[in-house]
């Protein structure tokens, strides 16, 4: 879980960019500006907190709920909450689609209902409860799903109960309405590993370990059956009127009265403690390759060279591949839209430029992961261009063939450079041609040095010899 989030979203550094189609300067900059606030606001919040709680749910249950909302009394700032997977009921409006129908079951105290909802939208039982047992627990169901045009939703509208995703608290009991409203991006961001067959449900890494874990629980459980047994030891002893083994007790210290020493000896176990270790580091092998702990954690051992750093990422690469392309469309991109349009609306963003109305933005991303997803792209750039500085020194022509310009750009991208460091293609003319006239007025000021010192010479020849003469 710890290695996950680290390489998809990491705190301490940018690990996604906005943009759109053919975007120009300003566009840009205001787009990275947005990008920016939107991860400060992000990490600022408890993003990272309720993250980790939700990467632990998708190894273990292969699937969490991470609910975003702006805050109550500055909107703002983010505000996340895991709800527990045993509270929550999921599916999907459309055959394969991304979840976008979510019930969740929970309870309140009376007191806490009548102060969350009122006493005009609760219920007249759960009003009286308030005031004679205000500890009484009341469930309630908060279901949001997507609102048709038959349901109310009225495109642009910006009231509540007109909004596209649709939102409805019911207290289950008295099967009552309590509170009706709607959200403009799907509130709740529901991410799966592995998908089950004909379901919305999925299953994690502890699915495949289930049958190790298990075997693993029963085997140390042996382990210390026969520790006990190793530690107190295990007699034997002849019921023959005289000795009884019912009465016998042995300890420290303590005397057994027998008729014949051969009454009563040590009774030898036959466990095997140097298999069952063997087993257990087996088990525990095969389970920590399942969880990939044993790869995408820092190994131990001397520093890595290049070629293993690059096999290490290609490695990585191939294993979570899949499972990250999968987090990218059903966890990164609804969180940062739900997020980016939270922040929009209360005003937090400068006025964009009026390019940008009525165009729709992309997500790049640039964490490590996505990094070493396109790392293949930065090898094989590496490798043409080693090439074509070879075949240059005997063919320079060669190097005409490669857009260098274009090439360090995207380089820069492929790298997750900031847009900020990258000059311009506008930016670097300017700079060249600076450097140009800079270089012709040294070259017109060392002409002139030079004809003004030739002309010195020519004169001082001409007067020696006149002086001569």
């Amino acid at each position: 879980a710890s290695g996950i989030m680290s390489g998809v979203t990491p705190p301490n550094a940018l690990w996604f960019q906005l943009g759109v189609k053919g975007e120009s300067e300003d566009d840009r900059r205001w787009l990275e500006a947005a990008g920016q606030s939107t991860f400060e606001a992000i990490h600022g919040a408890n993003f990272d907190s309720a993250a980790f709680e939700c990467m632990l749910d998708v190894v273990a249950a292969g699937w969490f709920a991470l609910y975003v909302e702006g805050d109550k009394d500055d909107p703002s700032a983010l505000v996340f909450e895991q709800w527990p997977l045993s509270q929550v009921f999921i599916s999907a409006s459309k055959r394969g689609g991304k979840i976008d129908v979510v019930y969740r079951e929970f309870e309140l105290s009376a007191e806490a209902a009548l102060a969350e909802y009122g006493e005009e939208d609760i219920s007249e039982e759960t009003e009286k409860l308030a005031r004679e047992k205000p500890d009484e627990m009341i469930k309630f169901v908060h279901a949001i799903y997507p609102r048709t045009a038959a349901g109310g939703y009225i495109p642009g509208s910006q009231v509540s109960i007109r909004l596209p995703i649709a939102s409805c608290h019911v207290e289950v009991k008295a099967k009552k309405i309590v509170r009706e409203g709607g959200y403009h991006e799907m509130p709740v961001v529901v991410a799966r590993w592995h998908k089950l067959p004909d379901s919305p449900y999925a299953v994690g890494p502890a699915f495949d370990a289930l049958p190790d874990t298990r075997m693993l629980n029963e085997l140390k459980m042996l382990q210390l059956q026969n520790a006990d047994i190793a530690v107190g030891g295990m007699w034997k002893a002849i019921d023959d009127g005289i000795l009884n083994p019912s009465s016998i007790k042995i300890g420290a210290r303590k005397v057994v009265p027998m008729a014949d020493i051969n009454s009563m000896q040590p009774l030898e176990t036959g466990a095997d403690f140097n298999l069952s270790f063997t087993l257990e580091e087996r088990l525990q092998a095969a389970i920590r390759k399942i969880f990939m702990a044993d790869q995408l954690q820092p190994q131990d051992g001397p520093q890595m060279t290049a070629t293993e750093v690059h096999v290490r990422v290609g490695l990585i690469r191939q294993l979570l591949g899949p499972v990250y392309g999968r987090l990218q469309s059903e966890y990164l991109a609804p969180l940062i839209e739900r997020c980016f349009g939270i922040l929009a609306r209360a005003g937090v963003f400068p006025p964009p430029p009026e390019s940008l109305g009525g165009r729709d933005y992309s997500v790049r991303y640039i964490s490590p992961l996505a990094r070493a997803q396109r790392q293949e792209e930065v090898s094989a750039m590496d490798q043409f261009e080693n090439t074509l500085l070879a075949e240059a020194q005997e063919k320079p022509d060669v190097l005409d063939v490669y857009d260098w310009d274009a090439a360090a750009t995207e380089r820069g991208k492929l790298l997750g450079v900031p847009a900020k460091l990258v000059r311009s293609s506008d930016e670097v003319s300017q700079l060249r041609q600076a450097r140009l006239q800079a270089q012709q007025q040294l070259q017109a000021q060392a002409v002139l040095t030079q004809g003004a010192s030739a002309a010195a010479q020519a004169g001082g020849t001409a007067l020696g010899q006149r002086v001569a003469q």
